[in-house]
């Protein structure tokens, strides 16, 4: 994404794979307008969220183009049987009235990790979720904070340093603690759109990427359109 960038703004970088990167010396960057697009991450929430209930979402800006990591996490979903159309400038997902278990590695999109454990438990199968071992060391250390709470919720877990799987069940009133971490409030908040009395403690800390995420979220229950988020 960085080097597609400098390159949009007029400089170019040579590398080899992710061993080297190397900027020749006289280049300049130009000055022209830029589209910024949505932001994966925090799209991903919303494309859980018409996964996990049998919904509808459109997110617009987003499309086939995008350099974003974690729209892998949208393969994902397809494996879980979840219908997914990327055009040039938007992303619908339609969600399927249960998801299909998954073995999904997540080494290239760790940020949606969480997402994908959030709506887990509403498989017909386990659903493992690796290669997620630099996750530890983010806001939280996230494998171990969705597994605890995945538990608390009276869902079965099993973990290791790199991967977490979660069998399926029927998540139980709780609240939900956050950690301060943005990425597990969100996720957990999506487990809430199928689980009745899921509560989210300190949901402020969404502040630091998505300071609007619960009001756009609460758009989801909009009738008769499908929701659009982006």
């Amino acid at each position: 994404m960085t080097l597609s960038t400098m390159a949009e703004f007029g400089v170019r970088a040579e590398r080899d794979g992710d061993r080297w990167f190397r900027v020749p010396a006289g280049q300049h960057y130009a000055a022209r307008p830029y589209a910024v697009e949505p932001d994966a991450s925090g799209a991903s929430y919303f494309f859980a969220a018409a996964a996990v209930t049998g919904g509808r979402v459109v997110v617009p800006r987003l499309g086939r183009r995008s350099a974003q990591g974690d729209l892998g996490l949208l393969d994902v979903l397809a494996r879980m049987g979840c219908d997914v159309t990327i055009d040039a400038d938007a992303i619908t997902v339609r969600g399927v009235t249960r998801l299909r278990a998954v073995d999904a590695d997540f080494t290239r999109m760790g940020d949606v990790a969480t997402t994908l454990m959030a709506i887990a438990p509403f498989a017909d199968g386990p659903v493992t979720v690796r290669g997620i071992a630099q996750t530890h060391y983010e806001e939280s250390d996230r494998p171990v904070a969705a597994a605890t709470e995945l538990r608390r919720m009276g869902l079965t877990v099993d973990s290791s340093w790199d991967s977490v799987t979660i069998h399926p069940g029927t998540p139980q009133p709780c609240e939900v603690q956050t950690y301060d971490d943005h990425r597990i409030a969100m996720s957990f908040a999506v487990t809430g759109l199928r689980a009745p009395g899921i509560r989210i403690a300190g949901p402020e800390c969404v502040s630091k990427t998505f300071p609007e995420f619960f009001d756009v979220l609460g758009t989801l229950r909009a009738p008769s359109t499908p929701a659009r988020a982006g």
